[in-house]
């Protein structure tokens, strides 16, 4: 289902108000010290991530009727998701892309896309332990990651314990990307506001 011009408009003015929230958070959550990963690797087109799009909500979005119907609908008529599950522990909605082609794995509204998929793996950096899809060329590279290197460097461990420590820890920096990881459930996940169809500028 191609967007036609008046989604792709609807969806450009969401995509700059997303930008705004997304840059105005990260800036915040920087000068807090609270933004411990940045992103390394690329991206290898995979298409894990466009398989089950999934977005957690605030409290009042995912108990109140009212508002739970308005942020569905918005997500149907504007994104193109359509509702596929729930996780109730997280308020996490998982939805259905009907612009993406299970065949060519490929994005028929490629440009017009939400902030939800331009923002991936992005999103997922402000997690304690970010998890991305396995196969994914993106990787959590922790911002002290030269530093740690040094101290395992001068410590007497096996190369193998290394290995584990550099896993573990997100210091490598200089991995080969599409590693193999436990990954999240099928699909991007990005935390409301923000999935509603804006974006913040892609990880290119």
């Amino acid at each position: 289902m191609r967007d036609g011009f008046v989604r792709r408009v609807i969806k450009r003015v969401a995509l700059w108000n997303f930008y705004v929230n997304v840059t105005a958070t990260r800036a915040w959550r920087r000068r807090r010290g609270a933004a411990p990963y940045i992103l390394g690797g690329d991206c290898r087109r995979c298409a894990r991530c466009c398989e089950a799009p999934g977005i957690q909500v605030g409290w009042a979005t995912w108990y109140l009727p009212t508002l739970r119907r308005l942020f569905l609908w918005w997500q149907r008529t504007v994104n193109g998701f359509e509702l596929a599950d729930r996780d109730p522990r997280q308020r996490v909605f998982v939805f259905r892309c009907s612009h993406f082609d299970w065949t060519t794995r490929s994005c028929d509204s490629y440009g017009s896309r939400p902030g939800i998929c331009r923002d991936y793996p992005r999103n997922l950096l402000d997690q304690p332990g970010p998890e991305l899809h396995p196969g994914c060329g993106y990787r959590p590279v922790a911002r002290n990651a030269a530093r740690w290197l040094r101290v395992l460097e001068a410590q007497p461990l096996t190369p193998e314990q290394r290995r584990q420590l550099k896993t573990g820890l997100h210091l490598d920096v200089d991995s080969e990307p599409g590693a193999p990881g436990p990954g999240p459930r099928g699909g991007t996940w990005c935390a409301w506001p923000g999935g509603s169809g804006g974006g913040s500028p892609p990880p290119e």
